[in-house]
């Protein structure tokens, strides 16, 4: 066959397209007459003729129509599931009428009997869960218009039983047993907690891809705790009181409405603002300021979300003395923090997130006087002349978290400068001068994480000068070093010496800054700072069990401040060697049953058995903590 002749069905299908319905197409224009030695091409086959339809033509040609076709539109779909979001009708889309409306797209798997929502299943659609927008003919009482509105409830059980040892004071005025007048007594304890958190938000605006319009949230905690010491005047200031204590707690965590101010780009770069109770974390682990208070934030991001910052006040809120939570019974604090922070990805190297940020606490609790709900005065702390402080104090810093190639990193510097206008050595003003710094590297290997942590802050070398020089955070909650599963950041060591409400160390910190209490005191420049070597390892057995360990040494900076208070010549800064383990366990490989069950041990050095004794001569201290948490 000629080429000529082999164009043919194509020609005859193109020329189809411009006849009019119902005729046939045109014949193709007249072939160069063949040679001689050219035989004559022979008809098209039956079946090219069959297949010049309308039909056919419009169906081989995906996406092409000859001019003037247009295929009947189909019958009007109807939706019997109630609350669904009622489709736009064809002519709002033209040109694409041969398209047929379904169900909105948060119903649609339930239209299909994929799924069939129940509302106390968290694991498939669950109008609770804002996977599908409120039925406003259920809630008319609810003050909203329009069908993006969506609820979100969460509801979280933490429970935690531990048992532990540490360093217990005996009581001035009475102990526990008769003969018992050493200052230690037995170091053996009991924590049982049980917090029940329910958070509400009521959202306007389609989160799947861009921020809230509007958000209102609200979430309460509610905690009872029971503790059983060996001595008195621990738990409470009376020698009256037993040495065991139950407590209960209603705290609101947050409180807040948060509105979308706008967008500035068209991949949804944004700018919001934020009014009320609410969480803030000032750096990557929580070094600094990591706490729920009353404040007002401006925050957004820019350049396709390489930039994120956050301009933020805050008006510290009281805390419960049992359960730290908050109590918003009592006026706010004289305590205020300023913060401003900027994110940048991908700087100075890919994958590693670098962050800079100033914050100015300020502080003017100096006429103050808080008494905290066991009878402990808090403001000022029994701590050197005893007279009221305030004080202003800035913390410019840096962070970077992310990795390098294959090692991951997280590090935090900061700077402390301020003034005190009251030290409590000298009663005189002094300068604020303090440093500190923390990092963490680890590498990845298959189903295992191998890390090594440091940490240094700064320590006060002479308590009569006119410069504080030991490092504190405004509210610590670090995530660092093996966290709570460490038995120093888990526990509270007190210090005896220096006043009976004073302790080393605060309960989830880290710094040794010989403060009141971390929830009620005031920040204390005048520290013996701390320092951290660590290593330990992550191992996923399975995705539903992981094992941590953790191996820390740590010592105080300069032991100063602690020769001052305890009218010692010498404290040698060894505290000694905290050592932990962990197992958490995830049913289903999820969050919403987490099982934890660790156990730390401190071995003390000699500085910590120089200050602290217990009446056993224990050579060790232990930590159990079994933990659950629920979540729906």
């Amino acid at each position: 066959m000629s080429a000529g002749a082999s164009l043919w069905p194509i020609v005859a299908s193109l020329a189809a397209q411009g006849a009019p319905a119902g005729e046939p197409p045109s014949a193709p224009p007249a072939a160069a007459a063949p040679q001689a030695d050219e035989p004559v091409p022979p008809p098209p086959p039956v079946e090219w003729k069959e297949m010049l339809d309308d039909d056919f033509v419009t169906r081989i040609l995906d996406g092409r129509r000859r001019p003037g076709y247009r295929p009947d539109l189909p019958e009007r779909s109807s939706q019997d599931n109630v609350g669904a979001l009622r489709p736009p009708p064809p002519q709002a889309f033209p040109g694409i009428e041969d398209q047929l409306p379904i169900p909105d797209r948060w119903r649609l798997i339930e239209t299909l009997g994929v799924v069939k929502e129940r509302w106390f299943d968290p694991y498939h659609q669950n109008t609770l869960k804002g996977d599908r927008p409120i039925d406003r003919d259920k809630v008319k009482w609810l003050p909203i218009r329009g069908d993006d509105w969506f609820f979100v409830a969460n509801l979280i059980s933490d429970a935690v039983v531990e048992p532990r040892t540490f360093p217990i004071p005996n009581g001035i005025q009475t102990s526990a047993r008769p003969g018992s007048l050493d200052v230690f007594g037995k170091n053996r304890s009991v924590v049982l907690s049980q917090t029940l958190i329910g958070g509400f938000a009521l959202i306007k605006g389609n989160t799947a891809f861009k921020p809230p319009d509007v958000e209102y949230r609200l979430t309460l905690a509610y905690n009872v705790n029971h503790v059983d010491v060996p001595e008195r005047r621990v738990l409470d200031v009376r020698p009256s009181r037993p040495s065991h204590r139950t407590d209960a707690f209603l705290g609101v965590q947050e409180a807040f409405v948060d509105k979308h101010l706008g967008n500035d780009s068209d991949r949804y770069d944004f700018h919001s603002i934020r009014v009320g109770i609410q969480p803030f974390q000032s750096d990557f682990r929580g070094f600094l300021f990591n706490d729920s208070q009353l404040g007002i934030r401006l925050f957004g991001n820019r350049d396709n979300n390489r930039f994120q910052y956050n301009l933020a006040a805050f008006w510290r809120l009281e805390k419960d003395t049992n359960s730290g939570l908050n109590d918003v019974t009592q006026t706010p604090r004289d305590d205020f923090v300023l913060t401003a922070n900027l994110y940048r990805q991908d700087f100075p190297f890919v994958g590693l997130t670098s962050q800079i940020s100033a914050t100015w606490n300020i502080n003017r609790e100096r006429d103050d006087i808080q008494i905290d709900h066991n009878g402990f005065p808090v403001r000022p702390a029994l701590l050197g002349d005893l007279r009221g402080r305030s004080y202003d104090v800035v913390y410019l810093g840096y962070g970077a978290d992310g990795r390098i190639g294959r090692l991951n990193l997280t590090a935090s510097l900061y700077a402390a400068l301020g003034r005190d206008r009251n030290s409590i050595f000298t009663s005189r003003p002094a300068r604020i001068r303090a440093g500190f710094g923390a990092a963490e590297l680890s590498y990845d290997q298959d189903w295992m994480r191998f890390r090594l942590s440091g940490l240094y802050a700064t320590g006060d070398g002479d308590p009569y000068d006119d410069v504080e020089g030991g490092f504190d955070a405004i509210f610590e909650n670090p995530v660092f070093a093996g966290a709570d599963t460490s038995y120093w950041i888990r526990q509270t060591i007190p210090f005896a010496g220096g006043g009976r409400a004073i302790s080393i160390n605060g309960r989830n910190g880290i710094l040794n800054s010989l403060r009141s209490s971390k929830e009620e005191g005031q920040s204390n420049f005048n520290n013996p700072g701390t320092i951290l070597v660590g290593a330990g390892g992550d191992f996923d057995l399975s995705p539903e069990m992981r094992v941590s360990t953790n191996f820390n040494h740590l010592w105080f900076q300069d032991t100063a401040t602690l020769q001052v208070l305890r009218s010692e010549g010498s404290i040698p800064t060894d505290i000694g060697w905290d050592l932990s383990v962990a197992g958490i366990w995830r049913p289903r490989a999820t969050q919403n049953i987490v099982g934890r069950l660790s156990a730390a041990v401190l071995l003390p050095g000699k500085g910590f058995r120089d200050l602290f004794e217990n009446k056993a001569r224990d050579d060790a201290y232990v930590s159990i903590l079994a933990n659950l948490v629920l979540s729906f």
